[in-house]
């Protein structure tokens, strides 16, 4: 921890925006990947990420999801972890949101012994959450599932390029429904390029917070 901020040594580098980490959740990949319209369709959905960290993402999905969702539609969130924290890591890098505690601690509650994966299991009849710990490219090469949208969530490209290399950005094509989108906090050039290759249109907008721009994107029909 660096204060009250999660910070990998690892990577020299934070798990979220300095100025808010859940508004930039809300922004850029929520926001970018157009989620709130999407399940006001009442479609079941899959979403994907890379890097599960402090759990923010999928906690504050989780809690738009309840607000937004239709009787009956499923949400499918799987995240690629590396080096999963441990529970009482994630309780306190989530203590900074008290109105996101109460999920916290029903994920905590179940957070398993992550040496065997992955793991799924149901957090309420409509939202299952499995987490694939591991390299990121043996675990979506593996993967059999398709997502509909992706969080591109590694650590910042020019710390940890292994997460967003050619090879796993076209893991991650691969493993998306046509129509399927990402978005990502970075709008880094080599990253970019390698999403083009991939196949993705590519496009850059607004970042968060200080970050001038951002990338989002779409495997095409």
């Amino acid at each position: 921890m660096d204060g009250d901020m999660p910070f990998s040594t690892r990577f020299g580098d934070h798990f979220y925006a300095r100025e808010d980490g859940r508004a930039e959740t809300g922004h850029v990949f929520i926001g970018q990947n157009r989620l709130a319209e999407r399940w006001g369709d009442g479609a079941d959905m899959v979403i994907a990420e890379l890097g599960f960290g402090t759990g923010l993402n999928f906690l504050e999905t989780w809690r738009q999801w309840r607000l937004h969702r239709l009787p009956g539609a499923r949400l499918d969130f799987v995240s690629f972890e590396a080096l999963p924290m441990t529970a009482d890591e994630i309780m306190t890098a989530i203590g900074r949101w008290p109105d996101l505690a109460p999920l916290c601690v029903r994920l905590v509650e179940r957070w398993p012994d992550l040496t065997s994966t992955p793991v799924t299991w149901i957090l309420d009849p409509q939202t299952r959450l499995t987490v694939v710990a591991g390299d990121a490219l043996d675990g979506v090469t593996r993967w059999n599932g398709l997502a509909d949208a992706w969080y591109l969530d590694g650590f910042a490209p020019a710390r940890n390029p292994d997460m967003w290399s050619e090879p796993l950005m076209q893991a991650v094509f691969d493993r998306t429904q046509p129509g399927g989108t990402f978005a990502t906090y970075t709008a880094a050039g080599w990253v970019r390029r390698n999403l083009q290759a991939a196949g993705f249109d590519v496009e850059k907008v607004p970042g968060f917070g200080g970050k001038r721009e951002m990338m989002r994107g779409r495997r095409p029909d």
